[in-house]
């Protein structure tokens, strides 16, 4: 097939290189000019596991390609993936100017047309968007195309994985054309035998939201439990895997930590609340899981100036991960960065590494912080060590020269990196989530 992919983020990029990569020709859509510009000079311009390897491919096929001209994207393809930003407004709601205004660009295109295009939705965006979308079509004179939504269920650091191999696909639409249409590109990506489910538009807009917020919701659950298991001395990674044993719970998106971030799940269950509330069916469940997961920072941050006795002026700090998770280097909504303003307000100074979110980190932290060149050198003379990305490369490291580094064998880990024994062991004071505090290799 012939698609364009109308933006060139995580999830544009990911799916235009993964629809190329099955033997389709796919035209890439961007105003960006400096992005372009590296695209279009064989520069990825996001970091995601295994994704340079296929866009080089492709690209060198001429199987990719990229411009700045939606007419052109009109006229090569019959089928038109948005793959826009949604992000989140004060208020919580989804800004859809991106999406409204690439779709008055369409529809002034396409309003003398009689060639069928179908227009699909990857972007998130709240239930209604795509009757928007149409409704913009129609108004514009649009006639002969269908609207669907497609919603992509893509993980920051597996999007590849997760594009090539989906658990499943699902499509919301209104004709057989548009199911039959998407159901034929789809196919070759669940030759497994995942299901690709077919329902009506909303039902589909939904879902994306209702996935990304069930999700939060147990990311926030275990969070609570982990700070009850402080309280009463009992250990959140045994009790997750007695929970996660259990086939009704499964193992997943059960590790506690400082709280969710990236682009998706602060900005999708916001999205949801402000929805429900606008529709007169506030779902109260979610906006207590925002408010517990910004609540959970603040008691990372509380740790550690407890530690000091509330009084961290003067302190350096060692910092471990940037991006808001690993294999990423999106700072989006990290927990990391708030936690860091914490910190500098108090009048501590940070050093951090990051294998590869620290040019990222630059726009949401500026200079304010020195940035290291490995994992070791962000530990000179440092009061503690702070880890807030659970990175492969952070999780066997060299205890003895931590320990030589740093002013004191000091570490906050926010995401239960480290064996609690094995820190006892080395003599390490160690504060972790949800489990006892080991004071200098006592209990």
């Amino acid at each position: 097939m012939k698609l364009a992919v109308i933006g060139t983020g995580y999830v544009g990029l990911t799916s235009g290189v993964c629809f190329a990569e099955m033997g389709n020709e796919v035209l890439s859509i961007d105003n960006n000019q400096e992005k372009l510009n590296k695209l279009l000079n064989g520069q990825i311009t996001i970091y995601e596991p295994g994704l340079e390897i296929l866009y080089l491919r492709n690209f060198k096929q001429k199987r990719l390609m990229f411009s700045d001209n939606i007419k052109e994207a009109l006229e090569f393809a019959d089928v038109i993936f948005y793959c826009l930003p949604t992000p989140q407004e004060e208020d919580g709601s989804a800004d859809l100017q991106h999406v409204i205004k690439v779709t008055e660009d369409i529809g002034d295109l396409l309003k003398d047309s009689l060639k069928y295009k179908l227009i699909v939705n990857k972007s998130t965006v709240p239930v209604g968007t795509v009757d928007m979308v149409k409704s913009i079509l129609i108004e514009k004179g649009v006639k002969n195309f269908d609207v669907a939504s497609n919603p992509e269920f893509l993980r920051e650091g597996f999007a590849v994985d997760d594009f090539m191999k989906p658990d499943r696909i699902v499509i919301g639409a209104e004709s057989e054309k548009a199911f039959k249409i998407l159901r034929e590109l789809y196919e070759p990506f669940v030759r497994q035998g995942n299901p690709i489910i077919e329902m009506d538009i909303k039902s589909a807009e939904v879902t994306k939201y209702a996935a990304n917020s069930y999700l939060a919701t147990r990311i926030t659950f275990m969070n609570e439990l982990a700070n009850f298991c402080e309280r009463v001395g009992a250990n959140i990674d045994l009790i997750r895997k007695g929970m996660g044993s259990d086939s009704r719970i499964g193992k997943r998106f059960l590790f506690p930590g400082i709280g969710y971030g990236g682009s998706c799940f602060p900005k999708d269950v916001n999205a949801l609340i402000k929805t429900s509330v606008d529709k007169g069916a506030k779902l109260s469940l979610l906006e207590l899981v925002d408010k517990l997961n910004k609540e959970q920072r603040n008691r990372f941050f509380q740790k550690i100036s407890n530690h000091f006795e509330g009084n961290i002026s003067g302190k350096h700090f060692a910092v471990w991960g940037l991006s808001f998770k690993p294999n990423t280097d999106d700072m989006r909504e990290a927990p990391s960065v708030s936690i860091i303003k914490k910190l500098l307000d108090g009048g501590a100074t940070v050093s951090a590494f990051d294998p590869v979110a620290m040019e990222n980190a630059r726009f949401y932290l500026d200079e304010k912080i020195s940035y290291a060149e490995n994992q070791y050198q962000a530990l000179n003379g440092a009061d503690a060590l702070v880890i807030f990305t659970e990175w492969n490369e952070f999780r066997n490291p060299d205890f003895d020269k931590i320990k030589s580094l740093l002013k004191e064998p000091l570490i906050f880990d926010g995401r239960n990196v480290y064996d609690i024994d094995d820190m006892k062991e080395k003599g390490f004071t160690y504060y972790s989530i949800g489990r006892e505090t080991i004071f200098k290799g006592k209990n």
